[in-house]
């Protein structure tokens, strides 16, 4: 396992597990947002201890083969759990290792939480015909058997609530403002304004959509994905950078005009937050993530028209897009989540009177 360790002595000490399927080499919103967590909750002196597919042999997962699932066993998960001895479970993905932890802690009766992170209904009928709520049943059967599920936004939480998820509880993302920032040196030499995009490069992220616009100067694509060699022989003129991290990607982005977001499926998109505090004002449809990021109106433009969102998001000044990040950081990230683990177990050792609600969000 993964384990991040405190200082000794450190005040608030406790012993967090995160178990997930999403995990190193991926590069997506899954993966930093639980590092960034990790980092924050050891910062404040707790000890953080990863479960990942690392620990095991793996399989690469049908359609797409980057991602790979953990081989793993009840006996062997159990067996890990209790050698940590934590004193809160949180599982963040639905996946292999997510079932199995989920399992085990129904068996011995242990608290854990969960997190909605992605959209498995909607990624799964984009590649084959199977109903999605199908695959909702499964998911509200996974998420209410914990002691809360944590989601990145209000829309989400309702939407979901609405579906039966129970203990729907809120927890927002953060942002690395020293590292994207719109200072940075420029390092792309192209005709202007440079509209871009970063993501993973799949039918559910909806690249198309940017991709066919009819815009001025020049369309950049940041990211990996199976369906990268398809998007360049498809959009001969668009440039595909690849996939960069850290300070070229964060150069990159101070590099640009404007971020345009074409995804519908995306629960949060935290390339949002790193556009905004890079100086790049936003483009995307009003739909859940953007909807709840631009709820004010300000540092982005939303319509079910992506041009005329583009086009208006040149307007916006970089100053404006920088101080909207500011209002996001990945410390106040952590302790939101800390609040809801202390919550969640208070609430299973003292249950409601009947009737009464807990507050979720």
């Amino acid at each position: 396992m993964d384990t991040l360790v405190a200082a000794p002595g450190d005040p608030g000490f406790s012993r967090i597990l995160i178990v997930t399927d999403a995990w190193h080499p991926q590069v997506n919103g899954v993966v930093r947002t639980l590092q960034h967590l990790a980092d924050n909750l050891v910062a404040t002196g707790n000890i953080v201890e990863f479960l990942t597919p690392q620990e095991f042999r793996t399989i690469p997962m049908p359609s797409y083969p980057d991602i790979r699932l953990a081989l793993a066993t009840p006996g062997r998960v159990g067996r890990r759990i209790e050698a940590f001895r934590p004193d809160h479970i949180h599982i963040a993905t639905e996946g292999p290792l997510g079932l199995l932890a989920r399992r085990h802690c129904l068996k011995r009766g242990l608290v854990f939480t969960t997190s909605y992170h992605t959209r498995f209904p909607e990624y799964v009928r984009a590649r084959v015909p199977i109903p999605e709520s199908w695959i909702y049943r499964r998911l509200r059967r996974f998420h209410n058997s914990g002691a809360g599920t944590l989601v990145a936004t209000p829309s989400l939480a309702k939407e979901l609530t609405a579906r039966g998820f129970e203990h729907v509880r809120l927890w927002t993302r953060g942002v690395d403002t020293e590292l994207y920032r719109p200072d940075r040196k420029p390092v792309l030499d192209l005709p202007r304004p440079i509209f871009l995009s970063v993501g993973r490069i799949a039918v559910e992220k909806n690249l198309p959509a940017f991709l066919d616009l009819d815009l001025p100067g020049s369309k950049v694509v940041v990211g990996d994905g199976p369906g990268l060699a398809s998007m360049k022989e498809r959009y001969p003129d668009a440039h595909f950078l690849g996939m960069h991290t850290g300070e070229d990607l964060a150069n990159l982005y101070a590099s640009c005009d404007v971020f345009v977001f074409p995804s519908r499926t995306d629960t949060f998109g935290i390339v949002l937050l790193e556009a905004l505090a890079s100086g790049l004002p936003v483009a995307a449809y009003n739909v859940t993530g953007p909807a709840d990021v631009f709820a004010d109106g300000i540092g982005g433009v939303l319509s079910d028209d992506l041009r005329e969102a583009a086009i208006a998001a040149l307007d916006i000044d970089r100053e404006t897009a920088r101080r909207k990040a500011s209002t996001y950081s990945w410390a106040a990230s952590a302790a939101l989540f800390m609040r809801h683990v202390r919550a969640a177990h208070v609430e299973q050792s003292a249950p409601l009177p009947a009737g009464e609600a807990a507050p979720s969000y």
